[in-house]
């Protein structure tokens, strides 16, 4: 399973029950937020590693600014799009 089968499962879950959802929006607020985020999908069954959801932002956003520009730098950098842990939670507060 990939990182984005992975989130997609997670939201699904997350649907599905007020307090899961609830316990990933509040890894936001923990010291160390991307890895309490890995360890909740892990203990709900879907192993995620920080480097590995790292990896999976940077792949997408690379890709995307090489499909821009013909590959070109000067494509603007844009706000989140290479976390994928923050555009996730941005999907899960709109399911509150």
């Amino acid at each position: 399973m990939n990182v984005e089968d992975i989130l997609m499962e997670l939201k699904r879950k997350a649907g599905q029950d007020p307090a899961f959802l609830l316990a990933l929006l509040e890894t936001e607020n923990h010291p160390n937020s991307l890895s309490e985020f890995c360890r909740l999908s892990t203990e709900a069954g879907f192993p995620l590693y920080e480097m590995d959801l790292i990896e999976a932002g940077e792949a997408a956003y690379a890709a995307m600014k090489r499909s821009t520009n013909g590959g070109g730098e000067n494509s603007p950098a844009l706000e989140y799009q290479e976390d994928y842990y923050a555009m996730f939670l941005a999907e899960l507060k709109t399911m509150q």
